[in-house]
């Protein structure tokens, strides 16, 4: 299949968040998470811990390489699939860790460092999209580039209404130009029920979308998602914690360029309420 502007443009976000993944894996940025993974796999004592990062760093990387690769020449569209998949799931899988949930509020589904890992359910759904798309129909498609869209903002923006999420985007929010004036108008809680109540609508406002085959309204609360994601990448620049001199991304870095996965869905998305309403 021919490659569309769409595809063109979910390419480049993939290459450019696991390039900047990679390299600052490579160089030992989010050592704790890393170690966490391979702890879990109960690897953390067998490799030591600047070669994890090493080997966490090269998957990255390798995978970014697949997919250039796959750009050229259709062979290798499969072993970019493949990394795309594997590069998820390793991951997901730790979510059956006890580390990944808040105990001391309950444990699952009030989650903890296990916000950083649903991320990775996007790599799924767009390498279905890119290496198997005459799996779905375009809308099985589209449902399937929502599902990480909504359990992300669904997920996460419930947290937004325990105090322990309230704090803790305080200095995200607090930097914002754009967001900051929050904190003019309202408390740090009901500010972060806001942006809870924001996330949840829209996401449940897309899937009904998709589910009615509404052009208009797909591509709204598709606007209305991806200002979620856009606006975490303006943290990049906001907020510390982002950058590191010696590791390109830091911590909060790490976290944030994993949104760009999301735009990348809702692309798939519009692509679908395009097809609805081609003229």
């Amino acid at each position: 299949m021919q490659p569309t502007y769409t595809h063109y443009c979910i390419y480049s976000l993939l290459i450019i968040s696991l390039s900047l993944l990679g390299l600052s894996l490579l160089y030992g940025a989010g050592v704790n998470n890393v170690h966490a993974i391979f702890d879990f796999y109960q690897l953390a004592n067998v490799i030591p811990q600047k070669v994890q990062s090493i080997l966490a760093g090269g998957a990255f990387l390798a995978t970014v390489l697949f997919i250039v690769l796959s750009l050229k020449q259709s062979y290798f569209q499969a072993p970019a699939f493949v990394s795309l998949i594997v590069l998820a799931v390793i991951p997901l899988i730790t979510l059956l860790s006890e580390s990944r949930w808040m105990t001391d509020l309950g444990g699952f589904p009030i989650i903890g460092s296990g916000q950083g890992i649903i991320k990775y359910t996007a790599l799924i759904s767009l390498a279905i999209y890119l290496y198997k798309p005459q799996r779905l129909s375009a809308q099985g498609m589209a449902v399937l580039n929502l599902f990480p869209v909504a359990l992300v903002l669904i997920w996460i923006g419930g947290v937004k209404f325990y105090e322990f999420e309230a704090n803790g985007i305080v200095p995200l929010v607090s930097t914002s130009v754009f967001m900051s004036w929050l904190y003019t108008l309202f408390s740090v809680q009901t500010a972060s029920d806001l942006i809870g109540i924001y996330d949840i609508f829209f996401a449940l406002a897309l899937a009904l979308a998709i589910i009615k085959k509404h052009p208009l309204a797909i591509y709204v609360s598709a606007l209305g998602c991806s200002a979620v994601f856009l606006m975490t990448q303006t943290f990049l620049y906001s907020a510390e914690g982002a950058f590191d001199s010696s590791t390109l991304l830091a911590s909060l870095g790490l976290f944030v360029i994993k949104d760009l996965w999301f735009v990348a869905n809702l692309l798939v998305i519009a692509n679908f309420a395009k097809k609805l309403n081609p003229r």
